[in-house]
């Protein structure tokens, strides 16, 4: 069982496909899969955004759209805070509970207890390295209790020279899968070195240890003018508030185009339709993965790599597991930036078969998630 937060982001197709990479890469390795969701009432809308009962909500319609389409039709279920529930019922979903191997609780999002308890193994995957972990050290919020295993796509938690405390717990440490044969490789050059994402996200900085972790923004606004020190084309489909209009104009400046991610990425199919479409990714990280070192890569960079689109990103300590200089840069400074954008460009041919490449050895979902089961001790 996957538990996770779709229903609570409907339109937003890279944040779903970080759930499908899991759900098809264990049915791929011959699981049956289930995947649970949650929905708070104030969350329940419609498509203009009005509140709205749970079976006629936007919410539910987008996870049986986007499963049906993958053939995992009748394996979900969303539950509300009211005690309704959508797709699968109460009663069913605790029958396949009690069968489950495993449960594998994304972020701590779901919070039933008497399902989660029902399965062999309750796992915390944390895909958001940092904040969780600092929020409890500093006694402000446990999202680990009541699981049994703990696993991080931080590689480098637990390691020398990275700041994130891991409070005791032994971390299991993983990189992010992908399917491939739903990313496959993109013939041509493609138009713009380009990335999805938001300005500021959920969460706000975090003060810890006389340190403040912070945010995309934080590190964003370094490269603002890196648009106008290259040849390439640089875009980022921004979900940005209107508050941080100084920004926006910041970036325009600078030379980025900007677009919308409600209309570029409003599902999975949109969503990989960009990334496939573009020339390589340029990725900065939040502030929080940069300056903890945290070893996090990109769900994104990921996918823009098995579509043999070359990956420009800054540097979290990631470099200290996977070859980087041909199909990965890595970069920390504006200059490096600027020196792997030409780079790229100057050889795309060999740093698309590269990305390709690279996909295939270190993030291709059988290898990924069955090197995880082995970890979590199951064959």
């Amino acid at each position: 069982m996957v538990a996770g937060s779709v229903a609570q982001r409907p339109g937003n197709g890279g944040h779903t496909w970080v759930f499908l990479q899991y759900l098809l890469g264990f049915r791929k390795l011959g699981w049956e899969v289930l995947f649970l969701d949650r929905l708070e009432p104030e969350m329940s809308v419609d498509a203009a955004g009005r509140p709205a009962p749970l079976e006629r909500s936007v919410n539910v319609a987008y996870v049986e759209r986007v499963l049906r389409a993958f053939d995992l039709g009748e394996r979900w279920a969303v539950f509300h805070g009211e005690g309704a529930m959508a797709g699968m019922s109460r009663a069913r979903v605790l029958e396949e509970a009690a069968r489950a191997a495993l449960v594998i609780n994304v972020n701590g999002f779901f919070d039933d207890e008497e399902v989660l308890a029902a399965p062999g193994l309750r796992v915390y995957l944390d895909i958001d390295p940092g904040f969780a972990h600092m929020w409890r050290a500093l006694g402000l919020h446990d999202a680990f209790q009541g699981h049994d295993a703990y696993v991080t796509v931080g590689e480098n938690v637990g390691g020398p020279g990275c700041t994130i405390p891991t409070g005791g717990i032994d971390w299991v440490t993983t990189p992010q899968p992908v399917v491939l044969e739903h990313w496959p490789p993109q013939d041509g050059p493609g138009e713009a070195f380009t990335s999805v994402g938001s300005w500021r996200g959920p969460f706000g900085p975090v003060e810890f240890d006389g340190r403040t972790y912070g945010l995309r923004v934080h590190e964003f606004r370094k490269f603002a003018e890196l648009p106008r020190r290259v040849t390439a084309p640089l875009e980022i489909a921004l979900d940005i508030d209107e508050a941080d209009a100084a920004d926006v104009e910041l970036l325009r400046r600078g030379g980025w185009r900007l677009r919308d991610p409600r209309e570029i990425a409003a599902d999975p199919w949109r969503y990989r339709a960009y990334l496939q479409g573009s020339s390589a990714e340029f990725m900065v990280a939040k502030n929080m993965y940069v300056q903890s070192r945290s070893g996090w890569f990109s769900d994104r960079s990921i996918c823009y790599l098995a579509s043999g689109r070359p990956v420009l990103a800054q540097d979290t300590g990631f470099s200290d597991y996977y070859p980087v200089g041909r199909g990965l840069v890595a970069f920390s400074t504006i200059e490096e930036a600027e020196d792997g954008v030409e780079r790229i460009a100057a050889d795309h041919r060999a740093h698309s078969r590269a990305a390709r490449a690279l996909a295939q050895e270190r993030f291709e979902s059988s290898h990924v998630l069955g090197g995880l089961l082995k970890k979590l001790g199951i064959a």
